[in-house]
């Protein structure tokens, strides 16, 4: 062969190399594409999020956590292998965490838990790249510097220099390190020696979500009867959303630990939501507490209070009352002063028995009854309110809703002798002022103390206890009534 013809051969040859070297590339990419395509497929196989859900349900305490139950239906490798269990409460308590196979539960293990709680914001990404290169916009231009720290502020190299305080446009990073979470999740080893497809539940504690009850008492123009409705006021800030769900609460006082109580005392309620539709609980016995469920599925937003519709009674019994709670005596002079009367608050109540023939007779768990009463033309006006424990069934409550403004009730010491080194006699009085058009009675409460009898009295007396005396005194409309009473104490 002709000297030209190998040249010409060679330049051939050389061209085609040329032409295949970037379809050998495009092919080198292709061939290292496909294991990234299946191990994403793997890594993707190995995580279950709430689109996985068959089953959902959360139990809140008044005690400011919540038990989850997140049942899902997943698939799984045979051996070992992570899962990573994501849409997770973000106030979770990691070492409540129970995880539990429904479908097989003999064959597949945890070996091992993490929760990731390392969560995805800008600051925490641009930690994460100290000593990689980084691409931002700085005065206009694309421009590449390493990040040598991040300590109070980022401190770059950019060519041959160590540059601070740059007025950076936006960041752009290649890729998300695999130590940043978007959400909260736990990632389990698994060993699974069952089948590939299974019905699996996990089940933890979460901090920062609440319930309490609101009661609305409306009292008759007459004030013989009342309305009560009850609502449920849930607050979710727990870190996740929970989407058709059965609820279920318990009402009680509920055991803590202080290590637990102080993780979990703060609790924000930023949002109100409008009152959901009036729904029944249905209510048992659980443990020393009581138990109410919701009889149907709901959706709790997270950072949202929601109310619930608990109960409603018409027209219970009710009784007003006013008292007047003496102070503790002073057994040598009037605490006041020589010859002054001491004003004494007359207080006002209504009382009514939680019972079934009344409308009512289940068990009420704490919280707030606010009292409104209707007005000469039909309106409802706010009357006060007051707090309740938790109470059983057959139970009175007492309502606290203020003080009387029509009702004066004065109180002094008229005497006082010592009879022995340990023997004492002291005589009060108490005045009442009636200025309502209709007539009163006050019930009276004095606190005595020591071995005590009484001497004498103008009204008929009870003893209430070991250190208290009582007196129903009845009043006349724009009346006085006048108590004097005289004890004998022994210390």
């Amino acid at each position: 062969m002709s000297s030209r013809n190998v040249r010409f051969v060679s330049a051939g040859a050389l061209a085609a190399i040329l032409l295949f070297l970037p379809l050998a590339g495009k092919l080198n990419e292709a061939h290292a594409a496909a294991p990234n395509v299946e191990s994403q497929a793997k890594a993707d196989a190995a995580a279950t999020t709430e689109k996985d859900q068959s089953d959902l349900s959360v139990t809140v305490y008044n005690s400011n956590i919540a038990l989850v139950r997140d049942v899902r239906q997943i698939h799984l490798q045979s051996g070992v292998f992570p899962l990573r269990f994501e849409d997770v409460a973000a106030s979770i308590n990691p070492a409540t965490v129970h995880f539990r196979s429904l479908t097989d539960p003999t064959k597949l293990n945890v070996v091992e838990q993490n929760y990731e709680y390392d969560l995805l914001d800008p600051q925490k990404l641009l930690q994460k790249y100290v000593g990689r290169e980084v691409t931002f916009e700085w005065q206009g231009m694309e421009t590449k510097a390493l990040l040598l720290s991040d300590n109070g502020g980022p401190v770059w190299k950019i060519g041959n220099q160590i540059v601070t305080g740059l007025s950076v446009g936006s960041y752009r990073f290649p890729e998300l390190p695999d130590n940043l979470y978007s959400r909260p999740t736990l990632v389990w080893t698994l060993d699974n020696r069952g089948a590939d497809a299974q019905r699996v539940e996990a089940s933890y504690l979460t901090g920062n979500m609440n319930w309490n009850a609101d009661f609305v008492l409306t009292v008759a123009r007459d004030e013989k009867s009342a309305d009560l409705d009850g609502w449920v006021t849930l607050v979710n800030n727990s870190g996740a959303a929970y989407h058709e769900v059965k609820l279920q609460l318990v009402a009680g006082e509920l055991h803590r630990t202080p290590q637990a109580m102080d993780e979990e005392r703060d609790m924000l309620v930023k949002n109100m939501a409008a009152p959901a539709s009036r729904v029944q609980f249905a209510q048992e016995s659980f443990s020393e507490y009581h138990l109410y469920t919701l009889d149907r599925r709901t959706s709790i937003q997270n950072n949202e209070s929601k109310q619930i519709s608990l109960l409603t009674a018409t027209s219970v019994p009710v009784e007003k009352y006013l008292a007047v709670d003496g102070q503790q005596p002073y057994y040598y002079r009037n605490p006041q002063g020589i010859g002054n009367a001491i004003p004494q608050p007359v207080k006002v109540f209504y009382r009514f028995k939680n019972e079934q023939k009344a409308g009512l007779g289940m068990p009420l768990p704490a919280g707030t009854v606010r009292v409104y009463q209707a007005d000469s033309r039909g309106g409802a006006q706010f009357a006060g309110e007051d707090t309740i424990s938790h109470t059983p069934k057959d139970e009175t409550l007492r309502i606290y809703v203020g003080n009387a403004f029509d009702v004066v009730c004065e109180r002094k010491q008229t005497d006082y002798k010592k009879l022995a080194s340990d023997l004492f006699e002291m005589e009060y009085q108490i005045t009442l002022r009636n200025h309502k058009d209709g007539p009163v009675t006050v019930e009276v409460r004095e606190p005595i103390g020591g071995d005590w009898e009484v001497v004498n009295s103008n009204y008929k007396w009870t003893k209430v206890d070991s250190s208290t005396i009582g007196f129903q005194i009845p009043v006349d409309n724009d009346g006085t009534a006048t108590l004097d009473y005289r004890v004998r104490v022994k210390w």
